[in-house]
């Protein structure tokens, strides 16, 4: 008698997957990709808060995962509607785990899962989890069965804001797709439109928003007339859009390198690489839960710098592969950028650079990581490799 395979089911709720573009939608894509990779015969339900049917993604023909979307003009009835369902799916089916992607939905799951004794976990990404919550979020927390977040400084600013044992948070860190993060030549065009023929090419990809200086396009735009000193042909490419470019256009002016920074504006997915492969460095003195920009301007080969008190230890694995600076001293960003543009150092070989970023962090280690977390026996923390003094 031949012993057919357990499927195993796990349901997963999310607010928005593909409707939009961010770091914490293209983490839970990936996530859902690495999931249905572990094992040819788990299955899933996904349960989409502010997605719609009519959503293109490449889940479209897979058998194995359910979606349900509740997209509506009235939000109120959005979150009813999926609520309901939700409650009626783990009733009738019993998954053995609910899976929330967002804080935002952890009451809900804590409501549903657990009269029914149906274990969930809740995703904490960063900066939503570093302060103390309001009681329902907090307790919520609390009382999951586990939590997974991004990166080692998320896990110890959740526990201490929000008093939540540390031995219930994993990590699942960022991952970075090799495949499409690659490295390859400047593309001319860009090269021209942009004004960058014999520059060298400092990069940032991030929010311009008021509410979002922390990411450090401001302290870069200070670094720069130190930088230009020694190398009058700096160019400051700036990926995104908000509504503090005229602040940071404004500071370059009365800093006097207007002609050297330079507004890209919104950048569609799919050019984004195109915009790494033109720079030489990759600069973010930001406060960041973990981030994946680090890794893929590591995978197309490009030196990053970042902030030296946040997330970004992990993909920097604490200063082994990149730059960790004060993130709001911009002399300390100055003198990094001055290192990174004289190329002396190993964490300049591109090559070297991109082979360990996907060791550590491309898909086949999100499903390692994630077997372990879906099994029971979370990945070490040590296959992190992270770097010892």
């Amino acid at each position: 008698m031949v012993t057919q395979p357990s499927t195993t089911r796990y349901t997963f709720v999310g607010l928005e997957v593909f409707s939009s573009e961010g770091g914490i939608q293209s983490y839970v894509r990936e996530m859902l990709s690495a999931y249905l990779a572990v094992d040819e015969h788990w299955q899933a339900d996904v349960f989409l808060l502010r997605d719609s049917a009519d959503c293109q993604h490449v889940f479209q023909d897979e058998s194995r995962c359910r979606f349900h979307y509740f997209k509506s003009p009235n939000a109120q009835w959005s979150r009813l509607k999926l609520a309901a369902e939700l409650a009626l799916h783990c009733w009738r089916d019993r998954p053995q785990r609910v899976i929330s992607s967002h804080l935002f939905l952890a009451p809900l799951l804590k409501l549903i899962c657990q009269p029914l004794g149906i274990p969930y976990t809740v995703i904490a990404h960063g900066k939503e989890v570093w302060q103390t919550l309001e009681p329902k979020r907090r307790q919520a927390l609390q009382q999951a069965n586990s939590i997974w977040t991004v990166s080692r400084y998320s896990k110890a600013k959740l526990c201490e804001s929000n008093d939540v044992s540390i031995d219930k948070v994993h990590l699942l860190p960022c991952v970075v797709d090799g495949e499409r993060f690659s490295p390859g030549p400047r593309n001319p065009q860009l090269v021209n439109q942009y004004g960058l023929e014999g520059a060298k090419v400092l990069m940032t990809v991030a929010r311009l928003w008021s509410g979002d200086i922390y990411k450090g396009v401001d302290v870069t735009i200070r670094a720069l007339p130190r930088i230009l000193e020694q190398h009058p042909d700096v160019k400051y490419l700036v990926v995104g859009r908000g509504d503090d470019q005229p602040r940071l256009a404004q500071l370059a002016e009365q800093l006097g390198v207007s002609e050297q920074v330079v507004f890209a504006g919104f950048v569609a997915d799919e050019a984004l690489v195109d915009h790494y492969r033109l720079a030489d460095a990759y600069v973010m003195p930001s406060q960041e839960g973990f981030g994946i920009v680090y890794l893929e301007a590591m995978a197309c080969e490009k030196p990053v710098l970042a902030g030296d008190a946040d997330g970004s230890a992990d993909p920097l694995q604490d200063g082994r592969l990149g730059w960790p600076v004060p993130h709001r001293d911009s002399e300390a960003v100055a003198v990094a950028i001055l290192e990174m543009l004289a190329g002396d150092d190993q964490r300049c070989d591109g090559e070297w650079l991109r082979e360990e970023a996907l060791a550590l962090f491309g898909k086949a280690a999100l499903r390692r990581h994630l077997a372990g977390l879906l099994t029971e026996e979370p990945t070490p923390e040590a296959e992190l490799r992270l770097a010892r003094s």
